[in-house]
C-alpha cells in the first residue's frame, strides 16, 4: 500500500500548483522528527504490537477484521477508541490523484498500511482514495486559476494546475467572440474556437517522485503536437449532441453516449487525436455567470488509471472556477477599454503647433488599474498667433472625476475661442462647476503667451505655480495670485502679465507630481525646480535642455512612492517671434482701405526678400480688407508674420464671422472668401471680444 510521509510539512519553495510540488513525496523523516524505533518499525511491516513513540500509529485492537479495518476511506479504530492515532492532513500542495501508484506500490509488499496486515486471498491492493486529496488539490488549483488578471493567464492557470497532477493533457474551448456580461452574442450561432492545449511535455525527463504516480515519460503518439491535430473551430449545431452535453453544464465521462457522440464534434470531423478508452477523458463545460462560454476536455493516458466518478466533482470545480474568472477578465478588459476610449477622446491626441512656440505633454493615471483621472492638459491656438496655456485637475481620479474634467476642458475651449481675458475664462470655469454640483471642485491655471510681444499672462485657480526655466539655467517659481479652487463661488480671480523671453521653458503640472505621502507640496516644488535647474546644467549655458527629454527627466523624480495621484504635464519652449519678422498697420473703413493694403504688403515682402508672393499676397489681402472695410466702423487691423509660412491677420470690430459659400453665375460678389480657400494653405476666422479676426497661411515660395 502507498506508504505516508512521516512528515507532511510542505518543502520551501515549492508552488502548490507546481507539478515537482504535487509530485515530490516525503521519502523519509522530516527533519526534527523524531524516529520510529526499531519496534515500532516491526509493528508496521508485521502487524505484531510494538511499543510506538508519539506521532507513531498506534496499535491496532485486538480481534478487529481486518476487512472491515482495510475499507475504503474508514477508521474504525480511531471511533473506537478516543485516544487512538488519526493520521494529520496531507501537505499543502496538489496531491497525486486517486488512481495514481507510487513506487511502494510494489506487489512484493502487500500489507495495508493501516493494519500492517496482507489482504484476503484473491484480493489485490487497493490504492489508498482520500477525499481530504481532491480537496486540496481542488483548493490549490483554484487558487493558481484566480490569481490570474486576464484571460491567458487564467487559461494558463488552468492547464498548469491540471496537468500533469490531475490529466496528462487538457483541451480548452472558448466561445468566439466571447460574451460581455449581459449582452446578448451578436450572432445566433455559437462557435467554439480553441484557445489553449496543453500536455506533459515530450522533452520532460522523469524527475525524482515523477515515476511514483505510475505515469512513465510520455510516448504516446496522440497527445504529441494537439492542437494541430484537432480543429481549431468548431460550430455548434443547434439540437446537436454537443449543445446537449454543454446545455447539461455537468461534466461527463468521453465513454458515456453524450460524450460519444459530441467529441467528434467538438474536435472535427478530420481529427487525428484518439481519445483513450474507458474513463480516461471528461468532457466539462464551462458555464458563466449567464451562460456556456466554452469547454474543456482533460485526458489521461491508457498507462494511467482511468479516472473515478468523484473527478467529476474534481472537473466540475476547475470548469466553473475557470469559467466565472474568464467572465470577470472579459469584463475587466472591456473596462479597461473604456477607459483607454475615456483618455483619448478627454486628453488631447496631439499637440497644436502655434507659431513662435513649441510644445510637449505628459499623461500618467494613478494607477494602471484606474487610466484615467481628473487631470487634464490643454494648448489652443488663439487669434493673433497667440496659444493659450492650461492645465488642471479635477478632485478624485474615478470614471466621474473624468467625466467632469471633460466638461471643464470643454467649457476652456469655449471659452478660449472667445479670446476671454485668463482671469474671465477661471470665473466662467467656476460658474460652470457650480451648475455641474456642489461638490465639483478642480483646480486650474490658464496662461495666455504672444510670440509677438513675448508676454505671458496667467491666473491661477489654487494650482501649484508654474516654473519658468531661463536660457542660462536659471529655473524661477512664478509668483502668480494662488487664488481659489474652481467651484468655490463668489471669489475673484487675478491675472499678472510677466516677461517670456526667447528660450525659455514654462513647465506647467498638476499636484501628483510635487505632493505625495513622503512630500508635501512646497518641498516637491523645491525639488522640481532643482530637478530643472540641474537638467539645464547638462546642455550648457547657451543651449536648453530638448522638451521631449526634460519631461522625462522631470518624471524620473518620482520615487517608489510618489505615485498618489495622477500627474499631467505640459511644457512650452518661447522661441517667439523677433519684431523684423512683423508689420502692423492700421486702416481707415474706407474704399481707398484695400489699395493701400496692397501697397503695404508689397513694401514688406521685398524688405522680406519674398517678392515672388506677391501676386498671390496682394490677391488675398485685397480680398479679405475689402470684406472687412465693407462693414468696419473702426480702424481695421493689417498684421503680416514671417515665420516658417507667411501669416496674414485682419482685424475689425464686427462680430459676424464670414461665411464660405458658392457664389451665383450673376452675383457681383461673394468670391472673395472661394479664392482665398483656393490659394491659401489655411485659414480661419475667430471672434473676439471687440469683433473679428480673419487669416491666412501661405507656404512660403509659393
Amino acid at each position: 500500500m502507498t506508504e505516508q510521509p512521516t512528515s507532511y510539512e510542505r518543502p520551501q519553495g515549492v508552488d502548490p500548483t507546481d507539478a515537482r510540488g504535487a509530485l515530490l513525496r516525503t521519502q523519509g523523516p522530516a527533519p526534527g522528527a523524531t524516529a520510529l524505533p526499531p519496534a515500532a518499525a516491526q509493528a508496521r511491516t508485521d502487524g505484531t504490537p510494538g511499543t510506538t513513540t508519539p506521532g507513531g500509529p498506534a496499535p491496532r485492537p485486538q480481534g478487529k477484521d481486518p476487512a472491515v479495518s482495510d475499507a475504503e476511506h474508514s477508521q474504525p479504530a480511531a471511533a473506537a477508541e478516543p485516544d487512538a492515532h488519526r493520521p494529520r492532513p496531507a501537505p499543502e500542495a496538489i496531491p497525486p490523484q486517486p488512481g495514481a501508484e507510487t513506487r511502494a506500490e510494489r506487489p512484493q509488499d502487500t500489507r495495508d498500511r493501516r493494519t500492517g496486515q496482507a489482504p484476503a486471498a484473491g484480493r489485490q491492493p487497493t490504492p489508498m482514495r482520500r477525499d481530504g486529496d481532491r480537496l486540496r488539490f481542488v483548493g490549490a488549483a483554484t487558487r493558481r486559476i484566480a490569481r490570474g488578471l486576464d484571460l491567458d493567464e487564467i487559461v494558463m492557470g488552468l492547464c498548469r494546475a491540471t496537468v500533469p497532477t490531475f490529466s496528462d493533457a487538457i483541451l480548452v474551448y472558448l466561445r468566439d467572440p466571447l460574451p460581455v456580461g449581459d449582452e446578448r452574442p451578436a450572432a445566433d450561432r455559437v462557435v467554439l474556437r480553441l484557445r489553449r492545449t496543453d500536455r506533459i511535455p515530450e522533452e520532460r525527463e522523469p524527475e525524482p517522485g515523477f515515476a511514483q504516480l505510475g505515469m512513465p515519460p510520455p510516448e504516446t503518439p496522440e497527445l504529441l503536437e494537439l492542437s494541430a491535430a484537432i480543429a481549431e473551430l468548431c460550430e455548434v449545431r443547434p439540437g446537436g449532441a454537443l449543445a446537449e452535453v454543454l446545455r447539461g453544464v455537468r461534466p461527463v465521462f468521453a465513454d458515456t453516449p453524450a460524450a460519444t457522440a459530441a467529441l467528434p464534434e467538438l474536435l472535427g470531423a478530420e481529427s487525428r487525436l484518439d481519445i483513450p478508452g474507458g474513463q480516461r477523458a471528461i468532457l466539462a463545460p464551462l458555464r458563466g455567470r449567464r451562460r456556456v462560454i466554452g469547454a474543456a476536455v482533460f485526458i489521461r493516458r491508457p498507462e494511467r488509471i482511468p479516472f473515478e466518478a468523484d473527478d467529476l466533482l474534481v472537473a466540475a470545480q476547475l470548469a466553473t472556477h475557470s469559467a466565472l474568472g474568464i467572465d470577470k477578465a472579459v469584463l475587466y478588459d472591456r473596462e479597461a477599454y473604456i477607459a483607454d476610449e475615456l483618455q483619448r477622446t478627454m486628453l488631447p491626441e496631439t499637440l497644436p503647433r502655434p507659431t513662435g512656440v513649441r510644445l510637449a505633454s505628459r499623461y500618467l493615471p494613478a494607477a494602471e488599474t484606474a487610466r484615467v483621472g481628473g487631470d487634464w492638459y490643454d494648448a489652443i491656438p488663439l487669434p493673433g498667433s497667440r496659444v493659450a496655456l492650461v492645465v488642471g485637475d479635477v478632485m478624485g481620479h474615478s470614471m466621474t472625476s473624468a467625466a467632469i474634467m471633460g466638461q471643464l476642458r470643454t467649457t476652456a475651449q469655449t471659452l478660449a475661442g472667445l479670446d476671454l481675458p485668463p482671469q474671465e475664462v477661471l470665473h466662467h470655469l467656476d460658474e460652470q462647476a457650480q451648475r455641474l454640483g456642489t461638490d465639483r471642485m478642480a483646480t486650474c491655471l490658464y496662461a495666455v503667451y504672444d510670440p509677438v510681444s513675448h508676454r505671458i499672462t496667467i491666473a491661477n485657480a489654487g494650482h501649484p505655480p508654474p516654473i519658468l526655466l531661463h536660457l542660462g539655467g536659471r529655473a524661477e517659481v512664478l509668483r502668480v495670485p494662488p487664488g481659489a479652487p474652481i467651484g468655490v463661488g463668489g471669489v475673484d480671480f487675478e491675472a499678472v502679465e510677466l516677461d517670456a523671453p526667447a528660450g525659455a521653458t514654462l513647465l506647467l503640472y498638476t499636484d501628483g507630481l510635487v505632493e505625495s505621502r513622503l512630500r508635501d507640496v512646497a518641498t516637491g516644488i523645491e525639488q522640481l525646480r532643482e530637478k530643472l535647474a540641474a537638467t539645464a546644467q547638462l546642455t550648457g549655458p547657451d543651449h536648453p535642455p530638448p522638451l521631449e527629454a526634460l519631461c522625462d527627466e522631470v518624471l524620473d523624480m518620482l520615487g517608489p512612492g510618489d505615485r498618489d495621484d495622477d500627474i499631467a504635464l505640459l511644457a512650452a519652449r518661447f522661441d517667439g517671434i523677433a519684431p523684423s519678422d512683423v508689420a502692423y498697420w492700421f486702416l481707415e473703413p474706407e474704399d481707398a482701405a484695400p489699395g493701400r493694403a496692397r501697397r503695404l504688403a508689397r513694401r514688406a515682402l521685398e524688405r522680406w526678400g519674398m517678392e515672388d508672393m506677391t501676386d498671390s499676397v496682394e490677391l488675398l489681402v485685397s480680398e479679405v480688407v475689402t470684406n472687412a472695410v465693407r462693414y468696419a466702423t473702426r480702424p481695421v487691423s493689417l498684421r503680416l508674420l514671417r515665420t516658417d509660412v507667411l501669416r496674414c491677420e485682419v482685424g475689425d470690430d464686427v462680430p459676424q464671422l464670414p461665411r464660405l459659400r458658392q457664389a451665383r453665375a450673376t452675383d457681383e460678389g461673394g468670391r472673395g472668401l472661394y479664392l482665398v480657400n483656393r490659394l491659401a494653405r489655411r485659414w480661419g476666422a475667430t471672434r473676439l471680444s471687440t469683433g473679428k479676426v480673419v487669416w491666412f497661411e501661405l507656404n512660403r515660395g509659393s
